[in-house]
């Protein structure tokens, strides 16, 4: 009867203390508790969710909080929509939100591009290129390895059948993944409503570039001399589209001799 006894004071002990340890829990729940600004979770609803990184934060949760505490702008983040940035920007007091972008490739050389050698390793880009810079004689070609393929949340990029990386502009976000990923630095970002791009980055005269490959950009200033609303000037060898010039009028393509300046679809 004795130990029945001990049994029953030692449980009772034991439930005790964990009514007062669950007391100590709650108590200090409510008065330690971190308040969390409810603008914070607004702004969240709003961003994209795809927690790419491209901002530079951990994810969207993360930026969310960055941009309620000033800390961030909302331009910062590519895969939100417009209207849901500047709905961001309304609930944050205003400020700019651009306008919405997508990725290209500035190159489509491919099999048209010169190979320096045979390459017999990892078929990766970002190996690839740490071999003498690369498979092609072109030191801005795409090297053709898929790095921005395999890398893209989105399965927005694929290899075409002339052997250089291509966007699909309805699939990118503009995360920014691929452009951090290419090491040839050729994948940037233009507006989504762009009707054109220059897909080449090689800054060389004519000769130069026939050498190295069969579409690269000339210098030849046929486009800047034919563009009738004059959005194209010539940089360091290279044509520079201004797109609050450029209606689509599709006249540079059609006059390019190496086609390298493409219909943006």
């Amino acid at each position: 009867m004795e130990n029945v006894l001990n049994i029953v004071i030692a449980v009772g002990i034991m439930v005790a203390l964990a009514v007062i340890f669950a007391f100590v829990l709650i108590l200090c729940g409510h008065l330690f508790v971190v308040k969390r600004d409810k603008k914070i979770e607004e702004v969240q609803n709003l961003l994209a969710g795809s927690n790419c990184g491209g901002c530079g934060k951990a994810g969207c949760a993360q930026f969310a909080e960055s941009l309620v505490k000033g800390e961030s702008v909302v331009t910062d983040c590519n895969p939100t929509s417009v209207a849901n940035k500047k709905k961001i920007a309304d609930l944050l007091g205003g400020g700019e939100v651009g306008e919405e972008t997508v990725a290209v490739v500035f190159c489509n050389g491919g099999d048209a591009a010169i190979d320096k050698f045979s390459y017999q390793g990892y078929g990766d880009c970002i190996a690839c290129n740490s071999v003498s810079g690369g498979i092609k004689a072109c030191p801005t070609g795409c090297i053709g390895k898929k790095s921005c393929v395999n890398v893209c949340p989105h399965d927005a990029l694929i290899m075409n059948d002339e052997g250089y990386a291509h966007v699909i502009k309805d699939k990118c976000t503009s995360c920014g993944v691929c452009i951090e990923t290419c090491p040839k630095i050729i994948i940037g970002r233009i507006p989504k409503k762009a009707p054109v791009y220059i897909a080449c980055s090689l800054h060389c005269k004519g000769k130069e570039v026939k050498d190295l490959c069969t579409h690269g950009c000339i210098a030849c200033n046929i486009c800047v001399r034919s563009c009738p609303n004059q959005a194209i000037t010539m940089e360091n060898d290279l044509p520079v589209i201004d797109y609050t010039k450029c209606t689509g009028c599709m006249t540079c393509v059609q006059k390019c001799p190496t086609k390298c300046i493409k219909v943006h679809e």
